[in-house]
Formats: C-alpha cells, structure tokens, sequence
C-alpha cells in the first residue's frame, strides 16, 4: 500500500502538487478577472436576480431550473474539500494555507463563470431529448479539437472517482466510524444501496434530491459551526491573525505541528481550494449546461456563486472552527495509517525544542530524510523493545502501541523502509491528526460538547454523499459523449461498486488519487478556455445588447 501511495505522489509531484500548476490555475483565472473587467464583482448581484428566476421564459430549452443546476452543481463541490479537505490543508501547509483557498476561490468565481457560458453555448440535445454539456463540446463543437475533447471527457470519467466517488465515502465511513463505532463497509453497503437509486433516475431524479439537501445540509453544518466559533469567541482574532501573518513567513511550529514553508502552504492551499470549488476543472459546466435557458452568460452567472458559497464562505467557516479550538496542532490518541506513518533509526530527539523540530521538519519536507529503520522490531505486550522514533501525520508520535488483529502484540514482527511488512501488524497513539476526523474533534469543542462531532458526521454524510450523486451525473455525461447512452448503464455500476470498495480504502491513498485526477482533467480545460477567449467576450458583450433591447427598464451592471 505504501509503495502505491508513493508512486501516486511521484505522478502527483509532476502535475497537481508541482510548482507550476497552482500559477496556472491562478493565472487563467487571474487574466479572465482582468480581460472580463472583474464579472465576479460585477454580476454577482445580477446572478442572484437570474437564479430567482427573474428573466426566465417559458420556452427555455433545458432539463432543470437555474436553482436546480446551482444545487446539482453545489452538491459536487460542497463536500469533503469543505470538511476534510480544509483540515488537510491546514494540518500540511498551517493556517495561511487557508488564504490561498480563499485567493482560489475569488479567481475562482470568474473562472467558472467562463466555462459554464462556453459550455451551455456549445451544448448539444441527445437522442433521448436530454441536454448534454461540458468543455468536451466546446472543445469539439468550437475548436474542432476532438482529440482534445476525448481527453476531457476520458479525464472526467476518471476524476468522477477520484473526486466524486472515493474520496467522498472514505470520510464517510472514517467520521462515521470514529463517531459512531459503525463498520466501514456497512456504511459502503448501505449508501452504494441509496446512490444506485438516485443516479438510476438521471438528471430529473438528481436535481429533485440535490435541491432539497444542500439547503438542508448547510444549515445543519452552519449550526454546529457557529456552536464553536462563539464558544471559543476569544481565539476568533487570533485566529484570523494566523491566516495573515504565515503568508510571507510561513507557519512556525507550534505545539505537535512542526511547521510549514511559503511554498507548501501556497502549494496546498491552492490545490485544496480546486479540490473545494472545482473551479477550472470543467465538472461544473456539465450540471449548468442542463438549465433551461437562451442565454449562456445568464447560466454562466448563475456560477460565479458557487465558489463564493462553497469556498468563501463554508471553507472560511471550517478554517476558522479547526483554529479557534485549537484541534488543529494537537496530538490525539488515533490509529496509525500506514502511509501516514514512519518509522525510523533511533534518534534522541524531541517536538518541545527548536533543534528538535528543526531536524524533524527537515524529515518531513524532503530536506534533510533521517535514517528509516529496517529490520526485526521487539515488541512486548503492545511496547516497543526496540529503540526507533516514530513519526505519524507529520509529527513525532507518542504512547504508541503495537497490535496484530486488532489485539496488542508480544513478539518480533519485520520492519522494511520504515514501515511493518506484515500486514496484520497496526500501531496505535498520539499524534496530529488530518482530514475528517480531525474537523470532527474540533467540532466537539463547542456549546453542543462531544455531540458536535455529531453534528459534523451528519454534516460529512449529506456533503459528501450529494457529491457523489452530482460527480456520478458528470461521469454520466462523459460517457456518453465517449461512447454513446448505452455505456451509462455500465459506468453506473462501476461507479456504484467503487464507491463501496473505497468505503474501507486507506484516506492517504485516496486524497493522493484525487489530486492526479483533478489535474488531468483541469489542464485540458483551462486550456480550452484561453483558446476561446475572444469568443466569451463577444458572447459577453452581445448578451448584454440583446438584454438591453429586451429590458430598456432594468439596470445593468455593464
């Protein structure tokens, strides 16, 4: 398992996690904000008026309302970048990571707002009457770049696992099992069950249901927010503070957290707020380009709020829960995840002291490796006989426990690159703790006490199982475009059954997949959009002289 995780790092580190792809995707959005004159500013109370139906006509083509294209889309991005995903962010780049989502998400909402206006323009209706989107149309449709088209729509087929399926139903199962004692794979079962009933119905079905849950999802999760926000009223500055001050520094370490570079927070934060927002990775425009409507840019509106709800507003939320309870650099008594965890040649070296840290965030940022151990490791009713230093999520762990099936271990069990080479060996004890389960502890530190993980196990379930529903319909989509309607079925099943199997899959691994997927299928997309510049201005800038001959009497943000 450790060897997979690695390679996926090592084709990670060449695309989503390299040096060059948060610029790019900074960049796009970036040029569009000044190309476009700031639409994200200048539209967004336009956007509203156009989600509430405002300027809506009876013979608009399409298969669902705006508000419904809006909830389906939001459904596919509100879920474990917001809880899980803003975690991670923090716990590898410190809380300036947390600006850089928030720089994404601002860029981000001109970003989306180009993609969806190209991607409604260039549609198309498919044999059953339905409507069919995305930038592998307008990719075939516009730039006559089929090849290029097909590669979108084979990397979205791909990424509607790595970001719709797995990742989502592996924070299910991790809260709902440190939450409530439930067994993973009974969480998998029950859920594959209730996602192959709502994608068999298609659009109409999904729409119906996203609609109704992500209202009711947010307000859930706001609740028990604010519960620890107000609670720990008095960490709310400091905590704003720490966003701000880390930027050109970069986070010192602090408690068990062993500090993080500019780099890695810019990094993290760039890559964890496309993880939240989507925003550039083209899904998006495949739920927008249902909506009825005769006007591209009015849809492409319509988006500009979802990366200002998904990320501005709820990511800024769970940024602020993890550091004003202070969850966030503290050790926790947890299970050791493999691919989380090193073992190395003994060193008497400490967290509480400067050198100290200084030589163990050496190790964990590549700089400066020290020596893994490797050979037979003695063990005596749990204890470790054998000197090693042991690391986990990024800190130096401590009380550890060694067990074999569960049960705490007398023997000697091998030790290869650092890691137990038996399989049925596991380690357990206080370290820093990442993704859901670390949001879920925070969640426990306000009004509601220890029922605020509830309320975050609740609020992981709905986000992330309507996002799986959203990413399946994406993946629906591809397919088609790929090989036709009759594919779908297929595809369904498969997406249905990977769903289970990742209910019990390592987090690492999965959150390692999902960042190759988002990559793979960004890259083709932004450079769809940058290609078809001169086509969104015109399409701009002809909507609003129609919407003026149409409505002489409204104001226009133009």
């Amino acid at each position: 398992m450790q060897q997979l995780n690695d390679i996926l790092l090592l084709i990670d580190s060449y695309i989503g996690s390299s040096f060059w792809f948060p610029y790019v995707l900074i960049g796009t959005g970036l040029f569009f904000t000044i190309y476009l004159k700031f639409p994200q500013i200048r539209y967004f109370g336009f956007a509203i008026r156009v989600v509430k139906g405002k300027f809506d006509k009876s013979d608009d083509e399409g298969d669902t309302s705006h508000f419904q294209a809006l909830a389906t889309a939001l459904s596919g991005t509100v879920g474990t970048g917001n809880i899980a995903g803003v975690a991670l962010a923090i716990h590898i780049g410190g809380p300036a990571a947390l600006f850089w989502m928030l720089v994404t998400a601002a860029v981000g909402m001109c970003t989306k707002f180009v993609e969806v206006t190209l991607s409604h323009k260039y549609r198309e209706k498919t044999a059953d009457g339905t409507m069919a989107g995305g930038p592998m149309y307008f990719m075939k449709n516009k730039m006559n770049m089929k090849w290029l088209a097909g590669a979108f729509a084979v990397a979205t087929v791909l990424s509607s696992f790595g970001t719709g399926s797995l990742p989502q139903i592996n924070s299910i199962s991790n809260t709902l099992n440190a939450t409530f004692g439930i067994h993973h794979m009974l969480t998998g079962g029950v859920l594959a069950v209730l996602l192959g009933f709502v994608i068999i119905g298609g659009i109409h079905r999904i729409a119906a249901v996203t609609e109704k849950l992500v209202p009711s999802m947010a307000l859930i999760y706001f609740i028990g927010a604010f519960a620890v926000i107000f609670y720990n009223y008095d960490q709310i500055i400091p905590s704003l503070s720490s966003i701000f001050s880390d930027l050109f520094t970069g986070s010192s370490a602090t408690g068990g957290f062993l500090g993080a570079s500019i780099s890695f927070a810019f990094t993290k934060g760039v890559g964890r707020g496309l993880f939240s927002n989507e925003a550039g990775q083209g899904s998006a425009p495949i739920a927008h380009a249902s909506a009825k409507g005769h006007e591209p840019v009015s849809e492409g509106m319509v988006a500009i709020l979802e990366p200002f709800i998904d990320t501005i507003v709820i990511c800024t939320i769970t940024g602020l829960v993890l550091l004003s309870s202070g969850v966030w650099n503290e050790k926790h008594s947890n299970d050791f995840q493999t691919s989380d965890l090193s073992i190395l040649t003994h060193v008497d070296i400490t967290d509480q002291t400067d050198e100290g840290k200084a030589m163990l965030y050496g190790h964990i940022s590549g700089e400066s490796p020290l020596p893994l151990y490797e050979g037979e490791l003695i063990v005596k009713e749990g204890q470790l006989i054998t000197p090693v230093t042991i690391l986990h999520a990024r800190s130096l762990a401590e009380e550890v426990e060694v067990l074999k099936n569960g049960q705490l271990f007398t023997g000697t069990t091998p030790i290869t690159g650092g890691n137990p080479s038996d399989p049925e060996i596991s380690l357990r004890g206080k370290s820093l703790v990442h993704s859901a389960p670390l949001t879920a502890m925070a969640f426990g530190r306000g009004f509601f006490g220890s029922y605020g993980a509830y309320i975050v196990s609740i609020g992981i379930l709905l986000f992330a199982f309507s996002t799986a529903i959203s990413w399946s319909y994406y993946g629906d989509r591809a397919m088609t475009f790929l090989f036709g309607s009759g594919s779908v079925v297929y595809y369904r099943i498969v997406y249905v059954i990977g769903f289970f199997l990742a209910s019990f899959t390592d987090t690492t691994i999965i959150w390692s997949l999902a960042g190759i997927a988002i990559a793979v299928m960004t890259l083709p997309n932004l450079f769809g959009l940058i290609y078809l510049h001169k086509d969104m201005k015109q399409t701009v800038n002809d909507f609003w002289d129609g919407f003026k001959k149409e409505y002489p009497d409204e104001k226009t943000p133009e």
